[in-house]
């Protein structure tokens, strides 16, 4: 499975890469290959200063080692080593009437001491992170996961978009980073569904990614904004990095587990403000995307 897996995820990769160029119009994804000491390595490819991306990452790695006891802890297992593999995606683009969007898609093994599988799933998703909201573009996003998620299980959307709300949640500022998505993890083999099924199930999800973004970018990045709208992007940002820094698994995964700093962080966008105690106009726009953050809501 960790092959099949490999295979998939470059590929992904290239198709994700490609066709953000080709929207982009001038900027291209510079690769950088890494290797991690402890095992396994990565390959990197950013995107920045292009006419619609501001900076952008598409990653994919695969790992392998001794689990941390911190994490070992965190995962509730006793075994110590493990494998994981992964496509892992943020895009933050200049214009503040384009949305941010993050995913990842991942593959996940334990072994015992002689290097038996003891355990393994897969997880994953894509959500969306809007600065200013457009209704439609907020019910597409959403539309096209749950017919990924309906090709399997009708009961997968809404289990995984409730997940979503929930994980991408800055608690301590009593809001969403963004408007969700999916979120799944810990997808094992059951005796319902193969693990060849959970694999099928998560590709579709990686498959459907383009569709569910990049026509939101078309609609969106030729239209005009002000210099107020962008520092209202660059302050919402702020919120952006704080979840991924406060609270995210992933990127506590990656720093405990001795991962590359450059790849763990190129989610952080370049630009970003922190006012203090700063509230959006009473009726504005701003408002608006903050009472829909405060209060997940269904979009389908």
């Amino acid at each position: 499975m960790k092959e099949q897996f490999q295979a998939y995820i470059q590929q992904l990769q290239d198709s994700i890469c490609k066709t953000l160029e080709n929207v982009d119009g001038k900027a291209a994804f510079k690769e950088d290959l890494w290797e991690r000491p402890e095992g396994g390595g990565g390959r990197t490819r950013v995107i920045e200063n292009g006419n619609v991306f501001e900076k952008g990452g598409v990653n994919i790695s695969s790992v392998f080692g001794k689990l941390p006891e911190q994490l070992q802890k965190a995962l509730n297992v006793s075994q110590g080593n493990f494998f994981a593999c992964g496509l892992s995606l943020v895009i933050h683009p200049i214009s503040p009437l384009v949305p941010t969007v993050h995913a990842n898609w991942r593959y996940f093994e334990m072994y015992d001491d002689e290097g038996n599988i003891v355990t393994q799933w897969f997880g994953g998703g894509q959500d969306l992170t809007p600065y200013y909201l457009f209704n439609e573009d907020a019910i597409h996003f959403h539309q096209v996961c749950k017919d990924a998620c309906d090709k399997h299980d009708t009961t997968f959307y809404p289990q995984y978009k409730k997940r979503c709300d929930e994980y991408f949640y800055n608690t301590h500022r009593n809001e969403g980073r963004g408007i969700g998505g999916l979120f799944f993890d810990y997808l094992k083999e059951t005796d319902q569904i193969s693990l060849q099924e959970r694999y099928d199930f998560v590709t579709e999800i990686g498959n459907s990614f383009l569709n569910s973004y990049v026509p939101i970018v078309e609609k969106r990045k030729k239209l005009k904004y002000t210099l107020a709208q962008k520092d209202w992007q660059e302050i919402r940002r702020g919120r952006y990095v704080e979840f991924n820094l406060v609270h995210d698994k992933g990127t506590l995964f990656g720093l405990k587990t001795n991962g590359r700093i450059e790849s763990i962080l190129m989610s952080l966008p370049p630009k970003v403000q922190w006012h203090y105690n700063h509230l959006p106009e009473e009726g504005s726009e701003e408002e608006k995307l903050i009472k829909v953050l405060q209060e997940p809501k269904n979009w389908i």
